[in-house]
């Protein structure tokens, strides 16, 4: 197997998972944080569900420049969450399907305005601002959902709340 052909692979194998883990956001508590210094429900699954274009964003091109005060993109509601979800899904499992092996080593960065943030052979990035970034947030969202008493799917393999 080729390394785009891994990175397509275990994306296939954890989209499903965040989808699993979104649907169970209570849109009723969007605004609803575990500690001050926390990301609000609806800001975390908001940018849960968002993370997937990062994936088509580091395939076609060569840096993401966020602007300084730009607002995050946050959803009004759960089927918004999903429906965003769905379709940068989309895009980006078909940008994974382009991938190939001579494009991991090009240098990928991340800008905010003028200051680069981070800069990384393509194969890192996807790795670490898309996969690794998801993975992360979508373990905060499990502890979140278990704080607010959601029951929390199964990752890899039933969860305590699976087994009851």
């Amino acid at each position: 197997m080729t390394i785009p052909e891994l990175f397509l692979a275990e994306f296939d194998e954890e989209m499903p998972s965040t989808r699993k883990i979104l649907e169970r956001v209570p849109e009723a508590s969007f605004s609803w944080k575990p500690h001050e210094k926390s990301m609000t429900l609806g800001r975390l699954s908001s940018h849960i569900a968002e993370l997937p274009a990062r994936c088509a964003t580091i395939i076609t091109t060569e840096q993401f420049v966020r602007q300084p005060g730009t607002a995050p993109w946050a959803a009004s509601s759960t089927a918004e969450l999903l429906e965003k979800f769905d379709t940068v899904g989309a895009e980006a499992r078909t940008a994974l399907t382009t991938l190939r092996d001579d494009q991991l080593q090009v240098i990928w960065s991340i800008k905010m305005g003028d200051r680069t943030i981070a800069a990384m052979p393509r194969v890192m990035a996807l790795r670490r601002v898309f996969l690794d970034h998801l993975i992360h947030h979508r373990a905060q969202l499990g502890v979140f959902l278990r704080l607010l008493d959601v029951p929390i799917p199964g990752m890899f393999g039933p969860s305590a709340d699976d087994q009851r």
